[in-house]
């Protein structure tokens, strides 16, 4: 039996370059893509694959929260993140998300294929490039992360709060969402309490920082 992958990124010209790639091994298939997360949410629910391969930034829905619904919707589908971002913390936020794999974009395909190959056995696959540092990351940061203002906002809240940083308005997060405006702005002000923050320049100043969004997307 392949190995049924699903690939998140929102850049089509690297989905279709790694497709290319992976569907040269004859034990793996691609079998959809998804543009952001939120789509990769969605894809997973019909097409159950063994792997999700998952960017870190993307709109509508980053790959840490991607993640997080993901394995909440369905825990034996492992997820292998592969981001141009190597800092300490979006790993470490990435594998708490329940991700079972984490490498950088610049990798060799090859260490792309021994990380499928590990996480399909229940196995884990950190990108040697972050492996160190993240290690020491874990021992000096874990109990000060724990207290972040982030850990208490709602899966719903995060949603809002990227979609508001991404420039939207409140009547087109009640559209994107489904929602009510009302909703939304119950919403908001639920986040701007927990963050102690009062306006939208500043929440997305705050997004920015966490790794919710990127200037880069």
């Amino acid at each position: 039996m392949k190995i049924e992958i699903v690939l998140a990124d929102n850049h089509a010209i690297l989905r279709q370059g790694l497709k290319s790639l992976l569907e040269k091994d004859e034990e793996i298939t691609v079998i959809a893509e998804a543009e952001n997360g939120a789509e990769a949410v969605e894809l997973i629910k019909t097409t159950k694959p063994h792997i999700v391969i998952m960017d870190l930034m993307m709109p509508r829905l980053n790959g840490i929260e991607a993640t997080r619904q993901i394995k909440a919707i369905d825990n034996t589908i492992k997820i292998i993140c592969l981001s141009m971002y190597s800092e300490k913390k979006f790993v470490f936020e990435m594998l708490k998300a329940g991700a079972s794999g984490y490498l950088i974009k610049d990798s060799a395909f090859e260490e792309l294929a021994l990380a499928i190959r590990a996480v399909v056995k229940n196995q884990s696959y950190i990108s040697p490039q972050v492996a160190d540092y993240l290690v020491e990351y874990v021992r000096t940061s874990e109990s000060a992360l724990e207290k972040e203002e982030i850990q208490f906002l709602t899966t719903r809240e995060k949603e809002i709060l990227q979609l508001l940083s991404e420039g939207k308005t409140s009547k087109e997060i009640a559209g994107v969402l489904n929602i009510s405006s009302k909703t939304v702005e119950s919403h908001k002000k639920n986040i701007k309490e927990k963050l102690h923050i009062d306006n939208n320049a500043d929440l997305t100043k705050y997004a920015i920082r966490e790794g919710i969004i990127s200037l880069y997307q």
